[in-house]
Formats: structure tokens, sequence, C-alpha cells
């Protein structure tokens, strides 16, 4: 039988322009850079691409860089990183808006790794290293027990307290609304207008598309949408569009 080569021995020739005399963020200039670092530049790269919407649609994060995903979501980058994104928010507020004060000003949250962390649940599932059951990600949300990102928290209050109106649209099913429900109050998140889940009508139906017509039911109403804060390019692409988008950083799955 022939010998296998380990797939990240095959990265070598691809991340020959990281050689020893570049500078990189992993790695002071002119230092040396064994294949050890050479995986690590390949997972980041994968990570960064995955947060600039170039890596689409894939099922499980690729076997080589689990540890990689998982110090990255664990670590002090992944708050300052989402910390950053929070402060840029709230520096958009100081600028963008004339608000109507009519009860018309709108916002919206995500939920999932927006509001509410999943990060305990893919602790135990390889950070997005396995492919996961529906049915155990479900029993994950029905316990009512994912911990608030504090972040977004003090993000949602704040915003509420300038009186605009905060609309939660998330792809959880519709039969989950009370355990969703109980999860946001018992962590901290009061106040919300409306919670959006997928009813039987949206079965089947892309989560982009889902959330687009939520939007457009917004806009229908007479809402001005000045923000949304989400984790996943699909709860901003397509029209209608928020005034803003605020990605926040997650490498650990994609939902389309």
């Amino acid at each position: 039988m022939a010998n296998l080569v380990p797939f990240w021995l095959l990265l070598s020739p691809l991340l020959a322009p990281f050689a020893s005399g570049d500078w990189n963020i992993l790695r002071p200039k002119n230092s040396h850079l064994d294949l050890g670092d050479s995986l690590k530049i390949y997972c980041e790269s994968w990570r960064v691409n995955v947060e600039l919407n170039n890596v689409k649609g894939f099922e499980v994060v690729p076997q080589e860089c689990i540890s990689h995903i998982k110090k990255y979501m664990t670590s002090s980058q992944y708050t300052a990183d989402s910390e950053r994104a929070i402060e840029e928010v709230k520096l958009y507020l100081t600028t963008c808006c004339s608000l109507q004060g009519d009860g018309t000003d709108a916002w919206i949250f995500d939920v999932d790794d927006t509001l509410l962390s999943n990060i305990p649940f893919y602790k135990k599932h390889g950070f997005g290293g396995e492919k996961l059951n529906e049915t155990d990600v479900e029993e994950w949300m029905k316990s009512s027990k994912a911990p608030a990102l504090e972040h977004t928290l003090k993000l949602f209050n704040h915003i509420r307290d300038k009186g605009i109106k905060i609309f939660l649209i998330s792809s959880r099913g519709e039969d989950l609304r009370s355990p969703t429900v109980d999860n946001l109050i018992q962590v901290g998140f009061h106040g919300w207008s409306a919670l959006t889940l997928r009813g039987l009508e949206d079965e089947g139906k892309e989560v982009q598309k889902y959330k687009i017509k939520a939007r457009q039911r917004l806009v229908d109403e007479g809402y001005h949408i000045w923000g949304i804060v989400g984790d996943q390019w699909s709860s901003f692409e397509g029209l209608p569009a928020a005034d803003r988008r605020f990605k926040l950083p997650n490498s650990m799955y994609y939902v389309a």
C-alpha cells in the first residue's frame, strides 16, 4: 500500500510565499517557519476568508484546523474582535441616525452567536469539526442554557435605551419559541419588540430568503431599519437592507 501524505504537508508549496523573510501576523519578521507554523497560517487564512464570506457553504471545519478554530473562539482575540465590532456600532449610532422618535426606528439582531453563545455546545462537538445532528442542536436550544454574549447584551440595552425598537430575527423554528424566550430573559435580554422564528411556511426555504421576507415585512409596516448585527452573512444579504450591517466573528459553522 502506498504511503499516504498528511494533508498539511501538501500545503508547503502553497505557503512558499510565507518564507522566513516575510512578515506575517502569526510570526515576527525573519523568524523560521516550520510546518506547524505553515499549518497555522493556512488555518488562520481559512478562518479570515470565512469571515469575509469568501469561503461559503462548508459543512464542517477542516479537520486540520479544528484546534486553531477552538483556540480562536475561546481566546481573548475573539472577544476583542467582537468588542471592536460593537464599538463600531456605537460610533455609527453617534453620527448616523436622524431618529424619527415616532416608533418607526428599528434595529435587528440575530440570536445564535449574536445574543446567545453556542460555544458551550460546540465545545462538546469539535468546534465545527463534526457534522451535527439537527436533533442534538435542538436539544441544546431547548435546554435554554446558552449564556449571553456580554458585549452584545450591553449594545442591546444601549440601542433599546435610545428608543429604537429591537427586532430579533432567528433561523430557529417556531417550536423553539418558548425555550428561546426563556433563555433570552434568563440571561438579561428584555424589551425587544418582536421575535421572528421560522414557521411551517418557511420550512425548506434558504435562511437568506427567509430573513429577506422578515425584513420586507418590517419595511412594509413603515419601519426604518438603521442596522443589523449578526454572525452570518445570510442575516444581511439581499433587499431590503439595513442602512448598516455589523458582522460578528463566527467560523464554527455556515448558515446559507
